[in-house]
């Protein structure tokens, strides 16, 4: 079996994976997504995963099972992705404030040595709590949301942000780990 690399620099799965005591390295994937498609389908978000994890199989010497990933979330059939500025954060939050959304998170796994590949994806429900423009304004201010898909994250959101959610947590955040390790499961 080989070693597990994660092709993300996203901090937020690499704590996931950690807290699951699952080893791995970290090899930012080199793809470069597209920003601009936004409407919301799953062959898309599977397809960004599974690019990540493609374009660092090309990266890697030895046997290793690749991890891609890639987050998005949706709203009335609309990926909101990660804002460039505080206007585009401010005018994304404001459209989900008071309402329920979709969070999507694709995974893609290749096995270099046994060449198999699985890409799955989970879906998340999160609904806001009607939200003000100065909570809005607090929260992009002190949070900087701006490497985050629809310019939240759900794990450091004050009290009272977020109604409710239905589905993994940690799904919303960036990756399933349940999901992720019955794939492993099945690729090592």
């Amino acid at each position: 079996m080989g070693k597990i690399i994660l092709a993300s620099s996203s901090p937020r799965r690499a704590d996931i994976l950690k807290q699951h005591n699952i080893k791995f390295e970290v090899i930012p994937s080199p793809y470069q997504e597209d920003h601009t498609v936004t409407a919301f389908s799953y062959s898309f978000v599977e397809n960004l995963a599974y690019n990540k994890a493609k374009a660092v199989v090309k990266l890697v010497k030895e046997p290793s099972v690749i991890i891609g990933a890639d987050t998005v979330v949706v709203l009335d059939g609309k990926i909101l992705g990660k804002p460039k500025d505080y206007t585009e954060a401010f005018k994304m939050l404001r459209k989900l404030s008071g309402r329920k959304h979709e969070v999507v998170t694709s995974i893609a796994v290749i096995n270099t040595e046994t060449q198999k590949e699985k890409v799955c994806s989970v879906t998340s429900k999160v609904e806001f709590a009607k939200l003000t423009d100065e909570q809005i304004d607090f929260y992009i201010k002190n949070y900087k949301p701006y490497d985050k898909a629809g310019s939240y994250g759900i794990q450091e959101m004050p009290k009272g942000y977020i109604k409710s959610y239905e589905g993994s947590l940690e799904n919303i955040i960036g990756l399933c780990s349940d999901v992720l390790k019955d794939v492993l499961n099945k690729l090592m």
